[in-house]
C-alpha cells in the first residue's frame, strides 16, 4: 500500500491543520496506531467553506454533462484501486476484507456511477397554468453543502453523501468520522486526480463538538446533511437555526425483522443472520429485532444458533475473515455493557455475549456474535445497540407481530419472511419504516431512496429524492401573451 493521506484537504491542496494538531488513527484489530491524522477546528472549517464557496459559482454553471464525467471518471478510478481500497478500509474499520472488496468499494463506484449518470438527466417541469403564461421550474443548486459521516461504513457514506450533491452543481465540506478516516482522504486524492477544479470537494477530519458543531452552525454553509446517531442529529437540529440552512437526517434504527410460520427456514435464518452480523453489526438497518413465530421459534432459533456460532470471527485482512472487530474499544464495551443489561432485565443469552477466547484477538475490539432471548419492550429491544447482537421475541399472530415491530421510536430498515404474498404487502404497509425487505435484508441500490421515518431521521440518500433535496426549486413566469393586468388597466 502507497503511503497513507493523512492532511486536510482543503482547496485542492492536502494541508496540515492551521494549529498543528493531530488525531491518533487506530487499528482495531490489535490497538496499534495507523497514523496521525490532521484534527481539522473551527479555523480549518472556516478555510475549507471559504474555498468551496470561491468554487461554487463556476463548478454550478459547468455543463452539467461535464460534472457527470468527472464522477464517471472517478468511479473509474476507484475501480481500479479496488483492492487498495479495500485494505485501507479493513484496516481502518475492522470490515472483513472480502466485504470491503465486494461490497464497499463495489458500492461506492457504483454510486459515484449512477448519479454521474444523473447530472444532465435531473430535469425541472412546466406546470399547466392560466393562458397567456408559460410557468416553468428549474432545480438549482443550494451551494455549499456540509456533510458528516460516520464511522460504520466510511467508504459508501462518501459516495452517497458527494454524488447527488456535486452532480447537482453544489459544492462541499466533508467532514468523515474522526476515527476512520483514511478511505475518504483517499477519495480525495483520487478526484484531484480525475480533474475535479479546487475547492469543489474539501475534507475536514475532526471531532464531532468542534468541526462538526462548527459546520453545523457555519452561516457559509447552505444544507446539513448528517448520518449519525438520533442524539447527535437533534443537536444537528438546534445548531442549523443560526441562518435556517436545510437539515438532511439520516439517525438511529432498530430494524424489525419478523418470521413468520410459512417462511422457507433456511432463507430466512441466513437472510437474519447477514442482517445482523454483516459489519459486526454496525449498521442503522441492522435487522437488530428478531421477531419470529412461536410455532417455528425453535426450528428456527436452533439453526440461528448453530449459524452465529459458526461465524469466523478474526483479523479483518484475512480473506477467510467473516467478522472482524468493532470500530473501536469504546464502542466494544458499550455493546458488551448491553449483555449485563440484559441478563438486569430477565433476558437470556443464548449465545455469545464475550470477546472471543483466542488469545490472538485478545488487543482487538472483538465480540462474538450475540444472541439474546428478551420482551419486546425490554432495554435490549428498544434500544440501539449497534453491534452484534440480536434479540428475539416471539408472536403468535400477525397483528401481534406488526405491534412489536411498531413498537420502537425509529423507523428505519425493517424485514419480513414468507410465502403469502398478500400478506407481504399487507405487512410492509403497514411497518412503520422508510424500508422494508420481503424474504431479504440490506438490499440497497444507488437508485432506491434510502431513509426513516420518527426517530431515525428525515430526508433520503440515493436516487431523484437525494437531487431534490441537493437543489432548490425556482418557479418563473414568463408573459407570453402581453396579458396587461386587469385591475390596473387604463
Amino acid at each position: 500500500m502507497q503511503n497513507i493521506q493523512n492532511k486536510l484537504f482543503i482547496g485542492g491542496k492536502f494541508v496540515p491543520a492551521v494549529d498543528g494538531a493531530t488525531i491518533d488513527t487506530i487499528n482495531p484489530h490489535d490497538g496499534s496506531v495507523i497514523t496521525k491524522v490532521a484534527e481539522a477546528k473551527a479555523a480549518d472549517v472556516d478555510l475549507a467553506v471559504a474555498a468551496a464557496a470561491r468554487a461554487f459559482p463556476a463548478w454550478s454553471k459547468m455543463a452539467a454533462a461535464d460534472r457527470g464525467r468527472l464522477l464517471l471518471k472517478l468511479a473509474d478510478r476507484i475501480e481500479e484501486c479496488a483492492d487498495e481500497l479495500a485494505r485501507l478500509e479493513a484496516l481502518d474499520t475492522g470490515h472483513p476484507i472480502r466485504d470491503a472488496r465486494n461490497i464497499d468499494v463495489t458500492r461506492t463506484a457504483a454510486c459515484f456511477r449512477y448519479f454521474g449518470g444523473m447530472a444532465d438527466k435531473f430535469q425541472g417541469s412546466v406546470v399547466p397554468v392560466e393562458a397567456g403564461f408559460l410557468n416553468y421550474v428549474k432545480r438549482e443548486p443550494i451551494g455549499v453543502v456540509g456533510q458528516i459521516v460516520p464511522w460504520n461504513f466510511p467508504l459508501m457514506f462518501c459516495a452517497w453523501k458527494m454524488g447527488p450533491a456535486l452532480a447537482a452543481g453544489n459544492t462541499v465540506v466533508l467532514k468523515p468520522a474522526e476515527i476512520t478516516p483514511l478511505t475518504t482522504l483517499r477519495i480525495a486524492e483520487l478526484m484531484a486526480e480525475v480533474g475535479f477544479p479546487e475547492g469543489v470537494v474539501n475534507v475536514v477530519v475532526g471531532y464531532g463538538a468542534t468541526a462538526g458543531q462548527h459546520l453545523a452552525e457555519h452561516p457559509g454553509v447552505g444544507k446539513i446533511a448528517f448520518t449519525g446517531s438520533t442524539a447527535v442529529g437533534r443537536r444537528i437540529v438546534e445548531a442549523s437555526k443560526g441562518n435556517l440552512k436545510r437539515v438532511q437526517l439520516e439517525l438511529g434504527g432498530k430494524g424489525a425483522n419478523i418470521v413468520f410460520e410459512d417462511a422457507n427456514l433456511l432463507a430466512a435464518v441466513n437472510g437474519s443472520a447477514w442482517a445482523i452480523f454483516h459489519n459486526q453489526g454496525q449498521a442503522c438497518i441492522a435487522g437488530s429485532r428478531l421477531i419470529v413465530h412461536e410455532k417455528i421459534a425453535d426450528a428456527f432459533l436452533d439453526k440461528f444458533i448453530t449459524l452465529a456460532k459458526s461465524i469466523k470471527v478474526g483479523n479483518p485482512l484475512d480473506q477467510t475473515t467473516e467478522m472482524g472487530p468493532l470500530t473501536s474499544i469504546q464502542h466494544r464495551d458499550r455493546v458488551l455493557s448491553y449483555v449485563e443489561v440484559a441478563k438486569e432485565q430477565g433476558g437470556e443469552i443464548l449465545c455469545g455475549g464475550r470477546p472471543p477466547a483466542d488469545p490472538s484477538l485478545a488487543n482487538g475490539c472483538y465480540v462474538e456474535p450475540t444472541i439474546v432471548r428478551a420482551a419486546y419492550n425490554d432495554r435490549v429491544a428498544q434500544e440501539e445497540v449497534f453491534g452484534p447482537f440480536v434479540t428475539v421475541t416471539t408472536f403468535k399472530d400477525d397483528e401481534e407481530a406488526l405491534k412489536i415491530a411498531n413498537s420502537t421510536e425509529y423507523g428505519l430498515g425493517s424485514g419480513l419472511w414468507t410465502r403469502d404474498l398478500q400478506r407481504a404487502h399487507k405487512v410492509a404497509e403497514s411497518i412503520r419504516a422508510g424500508m422494508v425487505w420481503i424474504n431479504s435484508y440490506k438490499r440497497v441500490n444507488p437508485g432506491s431512496p434510502f431513509g426513516g421515518v420518527g426517530q431515525s431521521g428525515y430526508g433520503r440518500e440515493m436516487g431523484f429524492e437525494a437531487m431534490h433535496d441537493y437543489t432548490e426549486a425556482k418557479s418563473v413566469w414568463v408573459n407570453v401573451d402581453a396579458v396587461i393586468p386587469p385591475h390596473f388597466k387604463r
